[in-house]
């Protein structure tokens, strides 16, 4: 099936938000550029020492956390689909004095327009929900990584997108296994509820069982899969902070994170 359309409307809402993210109090630029890393405890934990590693970032909006693993010392590339993403980023890459390479493209062809093998491929907090299928995504990441190399994602938990956060108080509408394109359109952003703009978004829901799957298929041995009930982005309704200032529900009644890690085996 076609999504070219999904996609540019997508494309072009990401375009819209880009700028009111950039200026935004959620992404807190006045203290990125001083020096503030923009990165949280679970990726800053599963990637370790990371000086010197390549490192391809799927999926980067606007360039923070690749320049941020940049600070630490990798030799980065990021992906996005929104030029006006990638504008910003490069942008910001300049005014930072680093090096980084930033590509505009759809995730899906990233191998159309990055030939580099790295040794991390790394993906965060709403990603594959604009993906209407994730074996061309997960043999994508494949033939990206080294042979010793390894995939990290770290995102939202599936059973938090079963709602629909377009009503108060939200109610549970589609399926943990849908295949079908979700279609939205609302006011705001997250980074800033209060904008004008209008979000004309698509998006896909991924079991967990899918995730594994794919990349399995792909060539990937998975390291491991773990659940949190503590979300850094109080982005979900009804959310309290708790005392490491993460975000959870009150009953803890579904993991609101997971994040996965999975090496690209030596003789794969």
């Amino acid at each position: 099936m076609n999504h070219s359309d999904k996609f540019e409307t997508n494309r072009k809402t990401w375009n819209t938000k880009a700028a009111i993210h950039f200026e935004s109090d959620f992404y807190d630029m006045q203290n990125f550029r001083k020096g503030k890393t923009s990165l949280n405890k679970y990726e800053i934990e599963a990637l370790g020492d990371i000086s010197d590693k390549k490192l391809l970032h799927l999926q980067c909006h606007f360039g923070q956390d690749t320049l941020s693993f940049a600070r630490m010392g990798a030799k980065c590339t990021g992906v996005d689909i929104s030029d006006e993403g990638i504008m910003l980023a490069k942008q910001l890459n300049a005014d930072l004095k680093l090096d980084v390479s930033f590509v505009c493209c759809n995730v899906l062809d990233t191998s159309e327009y990055v030939s580099e093998k790295f040794d991390i491929v790394f993906t965060s907090y709403g990603t594959i929900g604009w993906l209407p299928d994730l074996k061309p995504w997960a043999k994508m990441i494949s033939e990206r990584l080294k042979p010793g190399g390894f995939f990290y994602i770290v995102e939202f938990h599936p059973i938090a997108w079963m709602f629909d956060y377009t009503v108060s108080p939200p109610v549970m509408k589609y399926g943990y296994q849908q295949k079908e394109a979700i279609y939205e359109e609302y006011e705001g952003t997250y980074a800033n509820i209060d904008s004008e703009m209008v979000s004309k978004e698509y998006g896909w829901n991924h079991s967990l069982g899918e995730v594994i799957t794919s990349l399995s298929e792909a060539g990937l041995r998975i390291e491991y899969l773990k659940e949190y009930d503590a979300s850094p982005y109080d982005i979900f309704p009804k959310l309290v902070k708790n005392d490491e200032g993460m975000f959870e529900l009150t009953d803890k009644m579904y993991p609101l994170i997971f994040e996965v890690k999975a090496k690209k085996n030596s003789a794969t």
